[in-house]
């Protein structure tokens, strides 16, 4: 008999110092194939038995945003977070697939007497984060990698070449002053800090030696002599190269745009100067997608009037379809919100004593406002690379590895980068903060030689007035839309076909179907156009299987 601990653990002479074990469970209570989660000491515990019998244990909330993972997808021996798809190896706790910077904490696993004992260093009970193993800088190791553009595809790079054992020199160039943080907070909590959104600490940088540079920007990139020089006068000599540089947020190229109280929200400045001066004022909002919409939610309540501008019929129209766009657009007027849908872009800004006061439109309608928000979309910020294979939309092209064609050891991730999506074969540029994640530890994994393709589902999210939608594929166009479940009370699965090919999943209210629909998807397992028209299908017994 073990000796017991006070907290209910278990020490024992054979383990190491600060380890304890933890009597979680009966074997015969662990279902197979599935999530089963205990408490163990400060956190919970999955515990996952496979077809052999075999029981690993892994923290039980994803490292994300702390989404319980027993609600979420097991499928081929991964683990996907049912909130904002992030992946883990269900055998290690390893990420697979983000948006998160921390694997899961796994343990180790013993069963006596019928009872399944879970055990680790006692700090890993109190945290359901584990940092990947890194390796530190090697000093004879001459290698120089810069990554150009400081948002979640440059720090994840960064962090994957550590991973991957790269002892050179990394160099992360970024025209914000501040650290990498999570853009994505900027829309949905607008007083958010620059610190309290920041994916790493400064200590944990300086760690592992991964240097930035801060409140400077690329200006020429020289393929041929491997060179980046910087707006300050630098020059960077490199062996590999990422640009990931992000996008700019489109503008109002109008009559009175250099008013003030005009924002766009793309850095934590402009978003916490909107949280500080919104509050009974009336608003103007361009742009009727995600950015502007979101902004919509967020200030609902503090605004004394909020009027969205949109180029759609509906909002959402572009990406989720008429019928979905309609049922958001009366949950934001039943909160108060009210829209100029249909329009063509705004012609005038009108001011007073230098401020914005009002906004014309194409049909000569004014509208006051105390504060316009740009929410009109974003063009990719490649400017400076002057002989570059480009996009119409100025976006760069890459190969399946993120490499960018005849630039020995250049690839390009993130909001501008278009590469071949592996499902339809479609040239695509997308968005997402967690696709940027992947791309930027694809790219290490490439440079490192671990040949690796480009095999991610998209995966998206927002939060409106208190509704998530979550939304799984990448539809650059659709036949048809069908609904399961019901539009009216915002509880449905969308599934966007072409052809007999499902190619796109939106869902509300229906958790884990969206995360369901992501594994079903990338391993080619999605029910066809016909079948979900026939009816009777379940997802999440699909992916089960």
């Amino acid at each position: 008999m073990l000796p017991k601990k006070e907290d209910g653990a278990t020490t024992s002479a054979a383990r190491k110092p600060n380890e304890v074990e933890y009597a979680i469970a009966d074997v015969k209570d662990i279902k197979e194939g599935a999530m089963n989660e205990f408490p163990a000491g400060e956190t919970n515990v999955l515990l996952i038995k496979d077809k052999k019998g075999e029981i690993t244990a892994l923290a039980a909330k994803c490292t994300h945003l702390g989404a319980p993972l027993k609600t979420g997808v097991l499928h081929n021996d991964r683990i996907r977070c049912p909130w904002h798809g992030a992946c883990f190896n269900a055998k290690t706790g390893d990420i697979e697939d983000y948006p998160c910077s921390d694997a899961l904490q796994r343990y180790g696993v013993r069963v006596d007497g019928g009872k399944v004992l879970v055990s680790g260093p006692e700090a890993a009970f109190k945290s359901h984060k584990r940092v990947p193993d890194m390796c530190a800088r090697n000093a004879a190791d001459a290698r120089v990698f810069v990554i150009l553009g400081g948002g979640p595809a440059g720090i994840t790079c960064a962090e994957t070449l550590r991973q991957r054992m790269f002892g050179g020199r990394i160099v992360i160039v970024c025209k914000e002053k501040a650290l990498p943080y999570d853009r994505t907070k900027l829309s949905k909590a607008m007083s958010s800090s620059v610190e309290s959104i920041a994916l790493r600490k400064k200590e944990f940088l300086d760690q592992y030696a991964i240097e930035t540079v801060l409140g400077v920007e690329a200006t020429d990139v020289d393929c041929a002599s491997k060179t980046v020089t910087l707006s300050n006068g630098t020059k960077l000599s490199y062996n590999g190269l990422l640009v990931a540089t992000g996008a700019n947020p489109r503008t109002l190229p109008v009559p009175g745009k250099e008013l003030k109280n005009i924002f766009p929200i793309r850095v934590p400045e402009e978003a916490n100067s909107i949280a500080a001066i919104a509050e009974g004022k009336q608003i103007v909002i361009v742009g009727s997608s995600f950015i502007g919409m979101e902004a919509a939610s967020c200030l609902a309540k503090k605004a004394k009037s909020t009027v969205v501008i949109g180029m759609e019929n509906v909002p959402f129209e572009r990406v989720l379809g008429a019928k979905i766009g309609q049922q958001l657009q009366k949950l934001y007027e039943s909160n108060g919100i009210t829209f100029r849908l249909n329009q063509k872009p705004v012609k005038e800004l009108l001011g007073n004593n230098g401020a914005v006061s009002g906004v014309v439109l194409d049909s000569g309608e004014k509208l006051p406002a105390d504060l316009v928000i740009l929410g009109a979309g974003v063009i990719p910020a490649t400017e400076f690379l002057k002989d570059f294979p480009k996009g119409r939309d100025g976006s760069i092209t890459v190969d399946q590895y993120l490499k960018v064609a005849d630039r020995e050891g250049v690839y390009a991730a993130g909001d501008l980068a278009r590469y071949p999506y592996f499902l339809t074969g479609e040239s695509i540029r997308v968005e997402h903060y967690g696709m940027a994640m992947y791309q930027g530890a694809l790219v290490a994994k490439n440079f490192m030689g671990v040949t690796t393709p480009h095999q991610s589902v998209p995966f998206f999210w927002t939060v409106v007035l208190g509704k998530s939608l979550r939304y799984a594929g990448h539809a650059t166009s659709y036949d048809d839309v069908i609904i399961d479940g019901d539009l009216g009370s915002l509880t449905f699965a969308a599934y966007y076909v072409r052809g007999d090919q499902v190619v796109a999943v939106a869902t509300m209210n229906r958790d884990p179907v969206a995360a369901a629909a992501a594994e079903l998807l990338g391993s080619r397992m999605m029910p066809t156009t016909a079948e979900l028209r026939r009816g009777g299908v379940d997802l999440l017994r699909l992916v089960s299987k």
